[in-house]
């Protein structure tokens, strides 16, 4: 690891110091010395940038990846009540949907039309889903295109339907993977900690549960991404319990493909609009570039991979975590509604065009992966054809960042 610092030359906090050299010795960051991090700031966190910035070089080279994917949301009616969550209707609601078969392996063909390797498909709880449904949409899907990566459902999801057929864990995701889900999205962790979950929503799925669909779906052979969705309640105390108990999982099972910290948008979320005294509006620059980095020191040697979400931050900020440690830029998603929902301004897909232009502009190689990492396509000096946005954009054009001078948010910090 290219890695070499002189900490006699600065008057750094030596709690900070000793953390960082106790794991320059090869050790792992407990959950406390994880919270020290977390609130770095001034010459410590630019410490804790570059040694996040070495390990992912060190790791993964000087290479971000990217994946084309199409995001299909067969259902926004659910019955949870999750706090955070603008996305969900009820069924009366004039704008609730329920996606047919058929228009799902509808959008699944467009998207392998335009050179999709996978599609993420997610919805809500919906009372009427019948025991059968996601078994079915696999099947569906699998019918039509033998050869698309189904990313699908999490483990609420999992939870939901297992209870509906009347089958274990084990054997609901065993009679999944059987007919072609090939990974799981490991969203519906938000953070966990029972205490938290229980701010979120008192009726979701617990911290316990979350980790045993996981750990389950890891030993029927079934991979998954992992999550966390901070800066709403929560606390560095509580993101760093999170991340170690993500590394506990991945020591066990080494189930993880990668780790997304997700950040939380309020704008449209009833838990902010309802309790805006106590509820935070996401988390600040500094907590979100600190979190990436963080992230990337406390799993390595577990998760090579740290992903970051443009839909959440926006491609400008999310280029820049591509310097904290980060080495996927994610999916181009085509179609995207849960981020939307809760206020998120960024848009529905970036183009492979695109998400070269910004994996390039920030110094890296951009590599085209399939859905567990596999390189398809290495774009170090040529460029993927031009394609049109699957949905019309109007004014907003998530890349024209790329034509201002200078970057004026980068790696700014703002409270």
């Amino acid at each position: 690891m290219n890695f070499n610092y002189n900490f006699s030359n600065d008057n750094l906090d030596k709690d900070f110091q000793r953390i960082i050299e106790k794991f320059l010795s090869g050790l792992d960051i407990s959950i406390q010395e994880g919270v020290v991090l977390f609130k770095a700031r001034g010459k410590e966190q630019k410490i804790l940038f570059n040694l996040a910035n070495s390990l992912r070089e060190k790791i993964n080279g000087n290479k971000v990846s990217f994946v084309i994917n199409r995001n299909i949301n067969f259902t926004n009616v659910c019955h949870m009540g999750c706090s955070f969550c603008g996305f969900a209707k009820k069924i009366q609601d004039k704008n609730s949907e329920w996606l047919s078969f058929e228009e799902i392996v509808l959008r699944s063909k467009q998207a392998w039309n335009r050179g999709a390797t996978e599609v993420c498909i997610q919805g809500g709880l919906h009372p009427k889903l019948p025991s059968n449904y996601y078994l079915e949409l696999i099947k569906s899907i699998k019918k039509e295109l033998p050869d698309i990566h189904i990313h699908a459902f999490s483990p609420f999801e999992i939870w939901y339907g297992a209870a509906k057929s009347k089958k274990s864990y084990y054997d609901f995701i065993s009679e999944l993977k059987e007919h072609g889900l090939g990974s799981m999205p490991g969203t519906a962790a938000e953070i966990l900690d029972n205490k938290v979950r229980s701010v979120l929503t008192k009726n979701k799925l617990s911290a316990k549960e979350w980790i045993k669909i996981i750990t389950t779906a890891h030993k029927v052979g079934l991979p998954s991404t992992a999550t966390i969705m901070y800066g709403h309640v929560d606390k560095p105390i509580d993101w760093a319990n999170h991340l170690d108990i993500i590394r506990n999982i991945q020591r066990k099972t080494n189930g993880f493909t990668e780790f997304v910290p997700l950040s939380f948008i309020y704008e449209n979320s009833p838990l902010y609009l309802e309790n805006k005294k106590l509820v935070r509006k996401g988390p600040t620059l500094d907590e979100v570039y600190n979190m990436h980095a963080v992230s990337r020191i406390m799993l390595s040697g577990y998760i090579e991979n740290i992903q970051v979400s443009w839909t959440k931050l926006g491609p400008q900020v999310a280029q820049n975590t591509l310097d904290l440690g980060v080495n996927d830029f994610g999916g181009t998603l085509m179609n995207e509604s849960i981020s939307r929902a809760a206020g998120s301004k960024y848009g529905q897909e970036i183009t492979s065009l695109e998400m070269v232009k910004i994996i390039r502009a920030s110094g890296k190689i951009p590599i085209q992966r399939n859905t567990l990492y596999k390189t398809i396509k290495t774009y170090e000096d040529n460029d993927p054809n031009y394609i049109e946005p699957l949905v019309p954009r109007g004014s907003l054009d998530p890349i024209k960042f790329l034509n201002q001078k200078p970057n004026s948010s980068k790696l700014s910090s703002t409270h």
